[in-house]
């Protein structure tokens, strides 16, 4: 338009830009709510499943293997708060008074097991091409969402941080999980495997009764966790690869355990397909589940941004034509190798003796300087 305007016809436009620019930030404030509210409902959908997976809640899951028998005791035995008092390995009264309820101190020589069984978890796991790590223990609440987790939601078991956007880490999967994030990873590179270390915290929300007394359920614990980010391919190969690593560590220390194809009910939402390992605790018992191994295929990888370039099948591409094909989604996996005090309990009361002693199994011991058993303490 050339000319001057008249003012009139000036001012009307100014009001008009006016009221546009005005109605852009209603509208703006109204696509934010809008985004939060589609990603809350998009966060409640779960990842697909495994076409083998049982159909129904927990009680429908599949044995699929069975590793050694329950022990016959001649005697009559102990639970492992009964042990731990006798060995002087626990102190659950002073840790309620300074910090509240399913916390704990660990003493003497339980010390050395937790420290025990997280060098052996790490140097066996490392033999098998897997990268050590020790973990941010504080991760963005943004991290959490992505990986699949809730922090914000009821009965969420993710401690969240007041006045900020951080969250205490679950499990160690979280922050390897973002490790890679926003990253387009080699295809030489992969699989990529990490074994981690980390101190973990749940709320356990809900959780009640007898069979979370002692070291079952706590806020607080120890844990050793295997990630893998694979080629989709590779996913279901690198899943058996992890229980087998499970399975073959339980296996060394001498337990009784069984483990499960885990019921779609029971899957939880970032996983495809998941096996559980249960030990028996003949203190307990019962069966208490030690570990699970997951397959996430791309439910996470396509939140974090994590993907990989495949190599050109042809190596010489034609002059003129890249040879970098489109990009693809990683899948990734996570399984536990330890989580200390699930294991103390299952060492303490399947390798208990009628003299109130504790033998330690036979790979723990290089690790423990040499300690064969605990005995109670003379007073």
């Amino acid at each position: 338009m050339k000319g001057k305007l008249e003012p009139s016809v000036r001012q009307a436009l100014v009001e008009e830009g006016k009221n546009l620019k005005e109605g852009l930030i209603f509208l703006e404030e109204d696509l934010v709510q809008l985004t939060d509210k589609l990603q809350l409902e998009a966060q409640s959908i779960p990842n697909t499943t495994h076409p083998d997976v049982p159909v129904g809640g927990e009680e429908s899951s599949v044995v699929r293997k069975e590793v050694g028998s329950q022990k016959n005791f001649s005697f009559t035995i102990r639970d492992h708060l009964q042990l731990g008092k006798e060995l002087d390995l626990f102190d659950f009264d002073a840790a309620a008074e300074v910090s509240g309820s399913k916390f704990y101190y660990l003493k003497n020589e339980a010390v050395l097991l937790e420290m025990a069984l997280v060098n052996w978890a790490i140097s066996e796991v490392s033999k098998k091409g897997f990268t050590p790590l020790i973990t941010p223990e504080i991760v963005r609440s943004s991290v959490v969402e992505k990986c699949g987790f809730q922090p914000r939601a009821q009965n969420t078991q993710v401690y969240s941080i007041e006045n900020s956007d951080q969250c205490l880490i679950g499990t160690a999967e979280i922050p390897v999980g973002g490790i890679h994030m926003d990253s387009i990873l080699p295809d030489s590179d992969l699989p990529r495997k990490y074994v981690a270390y980390s101190h973990c915290f749940r709320t356990e929300a809900g959780a009640a009764g007898a069979a979370t007394r002692g070291l079952y359920r706590v806020h607080q614990f120890s844990k050793v966790e295997m990630f893998v980010f694979c080629r989709p391919e590779e996913s279901d190969k690198c899943h058996e690869e992890l229980i087998t690593i499970e399975e073959d560590l339980y296996a060394s220390l001498g337990l009784h355990f069984k483990t499960l194809d885990m019921a779609t009910g029971d899957l939880g939402a970032p996983a495809y397909r998941k096996f559980d390992v249960e030990a028996w605790m003949p203190g307990l018992d019962r069966y208490g589940e030690i570990s699970s191994a997951s397959n996430c295929t791309d439910y996470q990888s396509r939140r974090l941004g994590i993907r990989f370039r495949p190599s050109p099948a042809d190596p010489a591409p034609k002059k003129g034509k890249g040879s970098s094909g489109p990009t693809q989604f990683v899948h990734t996996l996570n399984a536990t190798a330890v989580a200390v005090p699930r294991l103390i309990i299952c060492i303490l009361e399947n390798f208990q003796q009628e003299d109130g002693t504790v033998v330690i199994p036979e790979p723990l011991r290089p690790f423990m300087g040499g300690l064969q058993v605990l005995s109670p303490k003379t007073r």
